[in-house]
């Protein structure tokens, strides 16, 4: 019988060759599968059962080891979908005749609205990486374009020299699922990077014109997604912004202005990535909850009288 691990390594090699997942999907499907190895092979006293041996109800057992643990209920989701794949590749190679992960339902949750920043808080932020440093210019390009082009921080750090067509004012995105998009950029974020490709270190010799990396640290090399967040971290302390604010924010706020500001759904999931619409309608929950805000506070008929005291008998 096939061991966990061995067929572990299998699923994650047709994730790889068959179906081309980037390597961050392939790393959570790896770390999401080796923590159910780990948790079984404990709970059976060391030795891990095969996976034509797990059951049900042993899974059941690992979610509610995760619940207990103090997991997200998003996170225990993505966990179990990852369970199902697995399971379901399993039943294609004959390896397991039943899905045990198919029975299990996901935790409810309430689906929390994202934090954004106002307009002016954008500006706020954005203005605040000094103009006369390379490292200021860099980090203002890359504020700029996050913002303008409602990056991930991922898509910004794998951004090349060739992906950048700033005389059409465009960039190319390799986004989730290795899906690439076009994204328009604005005059501000255009101007941002001209600035910063005037200074830009030149790096390590290999990287040459279209592979160079178009953000990098002050050696030469391409940035991380959590130098990008120390970055940002900084300027929230320097202007008092909510510490909430992540990179993320940038693309939340990105979405949120443009529906309030009449885009259509559609053209806002467009330039987002997004695979399904029904991941950009939280968007419009969002500006249907900031509206809601500004009529209470503005309108004199918004909200119910106070209660007039009873009369003492």
């Amino acid at each position: 019988m096939l061991p966990l691990p061995l067929a572990i390594s299998r699923f994650l090699r047709y994730l790889e060759v068959e179906r081309n997942a980037s390597p961050l999907t392939i790393k959570s499907y790896r770390e999401d599968l080796f923590a159910l190895h780990e948790y079984l092979t404990e709970a059976s006293g060391g030795r891990c059962p095969t996976p034509t041996e797990i059951t049900t109800l042993e899974l059941r057992g690992y979610v509610a080891a995760l619940t207990e643990a103090g997991y997200a209920k998003s996170s225990i989701a993505r966990r179990l979908a990852s369970l199902r794949s697995f399971f379901r590749f399993g039943q294609r190679e004959g390896w397991v005749k039943q899905n045990p992960a198919r029975p299990l339902r996901n935790p409810r949750k309430g689906r929390s609205l994202p934090h954004v920043l106002s307009s002016e808080e954008v500006a706020r932020l954005l203005a605040a990486p000094p103009p006369n440093t390379p490292m200021g210019l860099r980090d203002r390009a890359i504020l700029e374009t996050l913002y303008s082009a409602g990056l991930r921080v991922s898509e910004l750090v794998g951004l090349n020299d060739g992906d950048l067509h700033l005389e059409e004012g465009l960039i190319r995105v390799r986004g989730k699922g290795r899906r690439e998009r076009l994204a328009p950029l604005g005059s501000y974020a255009i101007r941002a990077l001209r600035r910063w490709l005037q200074v830009r270190p030149l790096g390590p010799p290999g990287a040459t014109a279209p592979d160079r990396p178009v953000f990098v640290n002050r050696f030469g090399r391409r940035l991380t997604t959590r130098s990008v967040g120390r970055m940002l971290e900084k300027y929230l302390r320097q202007t008092g912004l909510d510490q909430r604010t992540s990179p993320h924010t940038l693309r939340h706020s990105f979405a949120t202005h443009l529906l309030d500001r009449g885009a259509d759904i559609r053209s806002v999931q467009e330039l987002l990535g997004h695979k399904s619409i029904s991941t950009t309608q939280i968007y419009t929950h969002l500006s249907a909850a900031a509206l809601r805000a500004a009529y209470e506070k503005a309108h004199p008929r918004a909200k119910a009288p106070p209660t007039p005291p009873s009369r003492p008998k």
